[in-house]
């Protein structure tokens, strides 16, 4: 071998996705991300977990009012007034929320505002949120 250096060149086909709230993902072509999956939003997912677990405890009777159950959580009782709201989304929307399916661009604001009671309306207004 003689003194000369050599250069190896390794190309990988990568592709960038802009996801919620900014951040980019780099994602292989043979990730799963690649072939439609992607991570659930840990923002709506909390969110949603938050919404059921103070509906059980208002349900349970652990709190007979909203204003009572902000106080213990030490949180606005319109914020949760608005988050409870989740509770009535479609099945669909929140199956899409907890396996990452749902369309990008969707975020927790848009979820906490006034929801239709049709769940066939609710996808459409899930379209408007949307890029």
């Amino acid at each position: 071998m003689t003194g000369a250096a050599q250069m190896l060149t390794v190309r990988v086909p990568l592709a960038v996705r802009k996801q919620r709230g900014g951040r980019k993902l780099m994602i292989a072509p043979s990730s799963p991300a690649n072939r439609g999956f992607s991570a659930a939003d840990t923002t709506l997912v909390k969110a949603l977990a938050r919404a059921f677990r103070w509906r059980r405890m208002l349900e349970s009777g652990r709190f007979g009012t909203i204003d009572e159950l902000a106080a213990a959580e030490k949180i606005n009782s319109s914020y949760v007034s608005r988050l409870l709201r989740l509770t009535l989304l479609a099945p669909d929307i929140v199956e899409a929320i907890m396996n990452g399916r749902l369309q990008a661009g969707v975020e927790l604001t848009c979820l906490m505002g006034p929801l239709p009671t049709s769940w066939e309306t609710q996808q459409l207004r899930l379209r408007e949120c949307g890029p």
